[in-house]
């Protein structure tokens, strides 16, 4: 079995699966190479389960489509026109104030919500049918309430969009770029 060691200050010897599928031993520098091998040996069954769960996770998944720049331009000039409306229109029922929207194409997030009030909304979100794009925002929004993940958040969540964990779990599938 193939894998990459990293050394490092730790104390313990670590195994980390990669997304890619690759492998990664995390070790103590003070640890010979034949301890870092045994202990892989010894662990090589929970390698191969994990290897063969992350290899199904991401048959699962569908293939992430690249956006050119001007999609990206138009998907960013539709989404001002579209989402800072319809905050507006949530945060008004929910009660809650914000600063500044901003619009950008981000690879990890669909939103966040900065400490200042500050939202931001991933312009992909215009290729996501409109129940999932007022999720992200009631999601964004509730941290004005609860900075946080907290069961309290959730609360907050659950009381704006009763469907959240189905839609969660949807948005969780679709991959971003």
């Amino acid at each position: 079995m193939e894998y990459e060691i990293i050394r490092s200050r730790r104390k313990t010897i670590a195994i980390l699966i990669k997304p890619d599928c690759s492998v990664v031993v995390r070790a103590p520098y003070r640890i010979s190479k034949s301890v870092v091998e045994d202990f892989v040996k010894e662990k090589s069954s929970w390698i191969e389960k994990h290897l063969d769960k992350m290899k199904a996770l991401q048959e699962e998944k569908p293939e992430c489509i690249r956006l050119s720049e001007e999609e990206i331009r138009r998907l960013s000039d539709e989404s001002l026109k579209v989402i800072p409306p319809r905050v507006k229109e949530i945060a008004e029922k929910m009660g809650v104030s914000y600063g500044r929207i901003t619009i950008r194409n981000q690879k990890t997030r669909w939103g966040s919500c900065s400490s200042k009030g500050n939202l931001n909304f991933n312009c992909q979100l215009m290729l996501l049918p409109e129940e999932l794009r007022d999720y992200v925002i009631i999601h964004e929004l509730c941290h004005r309430i609860e900075m946080n993940h907290s069961v309290r958040f959730w609360t907050e969540v659950e009381r704006y969009c009763p469907q959240y964990m189905k839609l969660r779990k949807k948005l969780k599938q679709i991959r971003i770029r």
